[in-house]
């Protein structure tokens, strides 16, 4: 069965709307695993938007299940311009600190409201692989983020990558429109290309209840999908549990 990964970071925005500790994000982590969860997933952001370098901290003292961190490599410390609320250390070093089951390496930066694409390693391989190397001596599996891009799939395995997670917004946009036959089949040619290079499989971003299923019929060997926003707001529709349920009925 495809593991049903959580991210917690739309929790830890709601609690960081107001100086307070409620909503807890352990608290979440805990019921999240309690109700069938394979896994928490986080995406610590320097300015600390949401999940904060402490939240990975805490979670990493008390989670029994695979715990995912993802974010920029090479984002660098910060100070930070909130009363009470610590530095960002930089993401390698938070890293460094936690030892996650799986780190995601995501091209994203300071200005952009969420993850929207993957990374180009003809630009960037060079920069990111002494990364992988150092992820990898630490016992740590390194997944990268990435387009449907069978050229730039093939690349992140002579990289040292050991998954790759494709990134499905555009596949959320297409689904139940014209595009959506063509988009689907773009991720299926990318799945097998991955599964041809030795690379595990994730996936992520906008997949929710309606599309979920069929992503997973389709795409071969998917091993992991990390859920957050669309979670989160079924989890206030459905309750928790049930949302959990719910997500995983569309992965077996």
């Amino acid at each position: 069965m495809t593991a049903l990964s959580i991210n917690l970071n739309k929790i830890a925005l709601i609690r960081n709307s107001r100086d307070t500790e409620y909503p807890s994000v352990i608290e979440h982590a805990k019921r999240c695993i309690a109700a069938g969860a394979h896994g928490i997933t986080v995406h610590p952001r320097p300015d600390q938007r949401h999940i904060r370098a402490d939240d990975c901290y805490a979670l990493a003292d008390v989670l029994d299940v695979e715990f995912n961190i993802e974010g920029n490599p090479l984002a660098a410390p910060m100070k930070s311009d909130r009363t009470g609320v610590s530095d960002y250390p930089g993401f390698m070093e938070i890293i460094r600190r936690t030892r996650p089951a799986q780190c995601t390496l995501v091209p994203d930066n300071n200005s952009q409201l969420t993850s929207d694409h993957g990374f180009d390693l003809k630009r960037d391989g060079e920069k990111i692989a002494p990364i992988i190397e150092e992820l990898r001596a630490m016992g740590v599996r390194v997944s990268l983020f990435m387009d449907p891009d069978a050229e730039q799939i093939r690349l992140a395995k002579t990289f040292g990558a050991d998954r790759i997670e494709l990134y499905t917004g555009p596949y959320a946009q297409a689904y139940g429109s014209p595009q959506q036959e063509n988009c689907l089949a773009r991720f299926v040619n990318a799945s097998r290309v991955a599964a041809e290079s030795g690379l595990g499989l994730n996936a992520g971003h906008d997949l929710n209840l309606h599309n979920l299923a069929l992503f997973k019929r389709s795409v071969d060997q998917l091993l992991e999908v990390s859920i957050g926003h669309a979670f989160t707001v079924d989890a206030i529709e459905l309750g928790l549990d049930r949302a959990i349920a719910a997500y995983l009925d569309c992965l077996r």
